[in-house]
């Protein structure tokens, strides 16, 4: 397989020091504040980016491990397929997170319903445009209503494992 490299363009600051607490999806963080902090090289890329309320954070799962193909979702009990999951722990450990942008200082946006652990490097960010993003599905899979309880649902440490 080839290789492919990221340029980290910043670090996402949350009160989360750990995965265990932190809350599984940002539905389950919703007031959580926290500080993304762009290199200043990046910087200038941030111009007309407070004209939006929400943003997409990609970023790394710097603390996952080994993955596994077949894992045990934090809602459920059976084995399931790591792609059918949002499990951290991946060939490729990227995330994303919609959350709302509330200020930019400067390099420094400030932002609410954030769901990472602390000193996340921060990979890119996009406006989150709801025109464009949101989209009505016919099904979600084995999650299907379990999905309410995830909005109370905090990681127990196990999934960076």
């Amino acid at each position: 397989m080839k290789k492919i490299e990221y340029a980290q363009i910043g670090v996402i600051r949350t009160p989360f020091k750990t995965p265990a607490g932190t809350p599984i999806q940002p539905a389950g963080a919703v007031g959580v504040e926290a500080k993304v902090e762009v290199f200043p090289e990046y910087s200038e890329g941030l111009a007309d980016l407070e004209g939006f309320s929400h943003i997409m954070l990609l970023y790394l799962f710097h603390l996952s491990k080994e993955f596994k193909l077949k894992v045990k979702p934090f809602l459920d009990g059976e084995l399931r397929g790591l792609f059918a999951t949002r499990a951290p722990a991946r060939p490729n450990p990227v995330g994303i997170s919609v959350v709302r942008l509330v200020r930019i200082d400067e390099a420094t946006l400030c932002i609410k319903d954030i769901d990472v652990v602390d000193k996340t490097p921060l990979l890119d960010i996009k406006p989150y445009i709801p025109e464009f993003d949101i989209r009505k599905v016919d099904k979600t899979g084995w999650i299907g209503e379990k999905a309410n309880k995830a909005k109370k649902t905090q990681d127990d440490g196990r999934f960076a494992k």
